[in-house]
């Protein structure tokens, strides 16, 4: 109830006009009639609206017990000093990890730094008349631009994974890319559950919670898990967390292999293709266009990206978006067309990308964590992702996706809708206006689930654009 009424403090009171630049809203006029109910999902029975189709959040996932067992059996044989203080350290530098800025990008920096030292010289020597003409120190003039550079750009550096940071990076971060993949693969599976996936290439595998979270979900479909990442280190961690704690040492479910390089040929194909916090561990932007190529091409069904919840993590989604829906390759080596899948209802750019504003899109999935002393009972991570496929989409229903919490009052719902025409929407959502049918879908919905609504883009009667004050709870009268 406090985080919905510091939202309402945030948006206003119920009638009010939202300007464009607020929130990077585009609108506060609802463009939804109906509820798409073309399939009857709902017929008679009122509960089916709070698992309507277009719902996808998840409560709360959990670790693999098996996997879990695992991890705590190596925490406790582990010797690494301060690990608790070690973990913190480095869940916030993986954090605000940003991508390595390009020579290009640098050197004009450098210039418009250097030209600003030379105007501000200049300027002081004018109003001082006295003194004779000026003869800049080049030398000085250097290190002021240097250290000016050194405060104002980011400084990236490779990681390199050795046994220790290996370790703890599981125990830092396992869990929660293990919570956002999994939560990728569960709109993959409820949207379609005719999707069996034999094969599967995990691009930055680290620990393989991709292939856990895989075989979590599809189980014995999977024939082959394909972890590539290039710390010997990291593999060799994956491989005992993937053989527990049997004296056999044979792992946990089958197919699964570790490899330090990609496949070279290209008819090597992958039902599913992930790649989970690994953009920014490529040292620029050339590497990440050839990446993407490779792992688009090795696609035959799904390709999956997960970044950091950060306007980073999202500007690198968005850059593969792009790149990948503009190939131009000169060889084909599938005619079928990129599709996006998810998050985005639109292959036009993201509204939330504005230059004066921009917004990442981002999406929140609870979890329970490795149960150790630091860490809660429950926990949350912040992720962005972006599901591409192969195919025309036309399966797809085009059903617009919540962007923020929904905020359900008295007689009516705030729902942020990003819309297939490319817009962002704040719909204002009643019984009276819309239905009963849709009203309930929507105060049961959560950000990141999408609304199963007809018509999105059709204009209603002005009538219906005006918030009566006969509709307005208790609550929101006392706002006014």
């Amino acid at each position: 109830m406090a985080a919905a009424r510091r939202l309402w403090r945030t948006w206003g009171s119920v009638g009010t006009t939202v300007s464009s630049s607020s929130r990077g809203l585009a609108s506060v006029i609802p463009r939804i009639s109906q509820v798409d109910n073309t399939s009857d999902f709902l017929g008679k029975h009122s509960s089916r609206r709070r698992h309507h189709p277009g719902v996808l959040h998840l409560k709360s996932v959990s670790l693999p017990p098996e996997l879990v067992e695992t991890a705590r059996f190596l925490v406790d044989q582990s010797s690494v000093r301060n690990m608790e203080k070690q973990i913190k350290a480095l869940t916030n530098y993986l954090w605000s990890r940003k991508r390595p800025v390009e020579i290009t990008e640098l050197y004009q920096k450098v210039h418009k730094v250097e030209q600003q030292l030379k105007e501000e010289i200049a300027h002081a020597h004018q109003e001082d008349s006295v003194s004779p003409p000026i003869q800049i120190d080049q030398q000085k003039l250097q290190r002021k631009v240097l250290n000016a550079i050194r405060k104002t750009t980011y400084h990236w550096k490779p990681l390199k994974y050795t046994d220790e940071l290996s370790f703890l990076y599981m125990v830092a971060r396992m869990d929660g890319v293990f919570a956002a993949v999994f939560r990728a693969f569960h709109e993959i599976h409820k949207r379609v559950p005719d999707f069996q996936p034999r094969t599967l290439l995990d691009f930055g595998s680290g620990t393989g919670a991709a292939s856990w979270a895989a075989h979590s979900i599809w189980g014995q479909s999977v024939k082959e898990y394909m972890n590539i990442d290039c710390s010997a280190s990291m593999l060799a961690l994956a491989e005992k967390l993937m053989k527990g704690l049997s004296e056999e040492q044979t792992p946990c479910f089958p197919g699964v292999y570790f490899r330090q390089f990609l496949p070279v040929s290209p008819k090597v194909k992958f039902d599913l293709v992930v790649s989970a916090y690994s953009l920014n561990e490529l040292p620029g932007y050339s590497e990440r266009v050839e990446t993407l190529h490779t792992l688009w091409r090795k696609t035959d069904g799904f390709l999956v990206l997960v970044e950091n919840g950060t306007k980073e993590g999202h500007q690198m989604l968005m850059e593969a978006r792009d790149l990948i829906l503009h190939d131009e390759e000169k060889v084909a080596h599938d005619p079928r067309e990129p599709y996006v899948f998810a998050p985005c209802p639109h292959h036009l750019p993201c509204p939330r990308l504005s230059r004066d504003q921009p917004l990442p899109c981002n999406f929140i999935q609870k979890y329970q964590p490795l149960p150790f002393k630091w860490n809660p009972p429950q926990k949350e991570e912040r992720f962005s992702f972006l599901i591409l496929s192969r195919g025309s989409g036309k399966s797809t229903e085009p059903w617009p996706r919540i962007t923020q919490p929904v905020l359900a009052r008295s007689s009516h719902a705030h729902v942020h809708l990003c819309c297939p025409d490319g817009s962002l929407q704040h719909a204002i959502i009643t019984a009276k206006k819309h239905g009963s049918d849709l009203y309930q879908c929507a105060r049961r919905s959560k950000c990141g689930d999408r609304l199963p609504v007809l018509n999105s883009l059709s204009e209603l009667s002005p009538e219906a654009e005006e918030e009566t004050e006969d509709e307005k709870g208790p609550a929101d009268k006392d706002q006014s």
